[in-house]
């Protein structure tokens, strides 16, 4: 099998960490497949584990009925799912079980497999149908003008308080997904290759201090758009959750993995073409300070996701003469640091 290549920050400043604390001050406080019937998790609500999950890197895989659950084990990955059916463990099905719920069997799963039937279950990952990598977040939120050099590519100034929009479930998609446009009102799309969070406990008024004890990992996102009706109105909405307009993935990476969120490096290519190339250094708000501030607003679930914002390097920032918008067969790929590349296609 080919080896997938990873590409191999300082917090934002006082000044603006102040202006997000004044800001919150002023708002106040299954299907089994091989081996009979399969047992699932018991739900327990939305707390998720005081101690999440630590050194796996998972993916969500698409087939009959539901996502299956599968572990990255070197150059493969193993179908959790079906394993575990087989050999006639509980474990979560998805990475939203995962989250949620704990682990359940999931490392004896990991062992007995590779011990007992190591290519029963494994799979290259060029040739795995990758779903998305969290496939049921209650929130998707996003973060908009959260790089310096974006907002000065765009002439926007930077921002006091995080900017949050969203997007809704329609719009997930996944790893070498195709992305439709066809038939959509507007054909000025373009890429956003972000690092997205994925929380793993009930947070609520968390100071940033703590905010990171919250995640339960990170993923490589595109916050694929429609610039003619983002634009629009002063409500970017209706240009940002058309279906696939969400692709994250293609894995599901711990955070103890990844370490410090805001010094990793990412680029999005378009037909083999960099179009970005910079750093989470970069950001106005970092992690933490976004995690804080959302968790003032809103309860943050286990699940949720946050696209943390986009560098720069998008078409919209280019000068007008040489904006050329993504048409149907343009390949975008965005890789982050530790997380892996994530593929789409315009259809």
């Amino acid at each position: 099998m080919k080896r997938r290549q990873f590409i191999t920050v300082a917090p934002a400043g006082g000044a603006r960490m102040r202006s997000v604390a004044a800001a919150q001050s002023a708002m106040g406080q299954g299907h089994p497949e091989e081996g009979g019937q399969h047992e699932r998790l018991p739900l327990s609500g939305r707390e998720g584990p005081k101690t999440p999950a630590t050194g796996l890197i998972l993916a969500n895989l698409r087939g009959p009925g539901t996502a299956r659950l599968a572990v990255r084990v070197g150059d493969g990955l193993l179908d959790i799912t079906r394993a575990a059916s087989a050999l006639g463990l509980v474990v979560p099905q998805t990475t939203d079980e995962l989250i949620s719920n704990g682990e359940g069997q999931l490392r004896q799963c990991v062992t007995s497999a590779l011990a007992a039937h190591r290519d029963r279950w494994l799979l290259a990952e060029e040739s795995a149908a990758f779903a998305p990598c969290v496939s049921n977040p209650q929130k998707i939120i996003c973060i908009g003008l959260n790089y310096r050099r974006h907002a000065q590519e765009v002439g926007a100034a930077e921002p006091k308080a995080p900017i949050l929009f969203n997007k809704f479930n329609n719009a997930l998609s996944y790893h070498r997904a195709n992305v439709p446009t066809n038939g959509l009102p507007g054909n000025h799309f373009d890429y956003e290759g972000e690092l997205v969070i994925v929380v793993g406990r009930r947070c609520v008024d968390v100071p940033e201090e703590r905010a990171l004890d919250y995640v339960f990992g990170y993923c490589t996102g595109n916050d694929f758009s429609e610039r003619t009706h983002q634009m629009i109105t002063s409500q970017w909405l209706a240009g940002k959750t058309s279906n696939g307009f969400a692709p994250i993935g293609p894995y599901l990476v711990s955070a103890d993995l990844v370490g410090n969120p805001n010094a990793l490096r990412l680029e999005t290519r378009v037909n083999g073409e960099l179009r970005q190339s910079s750093s989470t250094s970069d950001f106005i708000f970092n992690c933490q300070q976004l995690i804080s501030y959302c968790s003032r607003l809103f309860p943050l679930e286990p699940g949720d996701i946050i696209f943390t914002g986009t560098p720069e390097g998008v078409i919209l920032g280019m000068p007008k003469e040489q904006q050329v918008w993504l048409k149907p067969g343009d390949k975008v790929v965005t890789s982050i640091e530790k997380l892996g590349s994530l593929e789409i296609t315009v259809a």
